[in-house]
């Protein structure tokens, strides 16, 4: 179905004959079931949903206030979902700022303190059920001794730390920064989960190396890290050496994610998995050597 197709079912839209670009994939450029609508005197975001995004936007998001898009309306079309949304103008975060990464971990802070170990909304969307048998799926396919006994470790942990609302694709990309706020966008896998899964994320995957993908210093990630755990995690309670050797398991997972995608669909030749597969072995050197 096109998009002038899926325009006709929102009552918005309907007197509209809007400006209508495809969007494509920040990682390859592609083309993808996103649109942006430009009405002249206002521009919307169409997006056909993905995965639990409808209900992750219906049931929890409106939950927890100004930094995700606004969404006015939604479609149900041919049995799929459909998003009519804010279209919110910014630059991600691949290139790190400090005050990118500030507006964002505020947002995230917010949204978690919202949503702290909220019992009625753990059934909704990516439940931790879901999201812990996905972990544990992957961890076949490390391949590896090591890994496979650091990845144990993690399991255990992901199964014991509070939860609050996760965004569980939280890369740099995901998060868009205005002049005032910054906002996470593309809710697809999101949930009550483990709280530090999104922290995790965002930060795993920086470089120093300014023609990285994502580029954030080793000082801004300390400075991530720090901030995350003094508005938030000190705040309920948790000691800076619980945090700091939770995240450490976290952040193999980040790491064994790539790996586990090599392994399964015969990658290993390929340069992003030797990248991480060596990054995984020092990391879980690192939680071994811990436990």
């Amino acid at each position: 179905m096109e998009a002038d197709d899926i325009i006709r079912h929102f009552d918005l839209l309907r007197a509209a004959r809007p400006v209508v670009t495809q969007l494509a994939h920040e990682e390859d450029g592609e083309p993808y079931r996103v649109w942006k609508l430009d009405c002249g005197g206002a521009v919307y975001l169409l997006k056909e949903a993905k995965e639990y995004e409808a209900e992750v936007y219906r049931a929890i998001l409106p939950k927890v206030g100004g930094s995700v898009p606004a969404l006015y309306q939604t479609a149900d079309i041919d049995g799929k979902a459909y998003l009519l949304m804010e279209f919110v103008e910014g630059s991600d975060l691949r290139r790190c700022s400090r005050r990118g990464l500030t507006l964002a971990l505020d947002a995230l802070i917010y949204m978690q303190k919202a949503t702290w170990n909220d019992g009625a909304l753990s059934g909704c969307a990516y439940t931790f059920e879901k999201s812990l048998k996905d972990r544990e799926h992957r961890g076949k396919y490390l391949n590896d001794a090591g890994l496979e006994a650091a990845y144990a470790v993690f399991l255990d942990e992901y199964a014991s730390v509070p939860r609050a609302l996760c965004h569980d694709d939280l890369l740099p990309f995901n998060v868009l920064v205005s002049e005032d706020r910054a906002v996470l966008i593309d809710w697809e896998f999101a949930g009550i989960l483990p709280s530090p899964a999104s922290f995790a994320r965002l930060i795993a995957h920086g470089e120093e190396d300014e023609n990285a993908f994502f580029y954030m210093t080793q000082a801004d990630r300390e400075f991530a890290i720090q901030y995350y755990y003094d508005n938030l995690l000190k705040e309920m309670g948790i000691a800076s050496e619980e945090w700091r050797r939770t995240l450490e398991l976290f952040l193999l997972y980040e790491y064994c994610e790539w790996v586990f995608l090599g392994n399964k669909y015969g990658e290993v030749n390929e340069g992003y998995y030797r990248k991480y597969l060596a990054l995984a072995k020092r990391q879980a050197d690192k939680i071994l050597r811990m436990s």
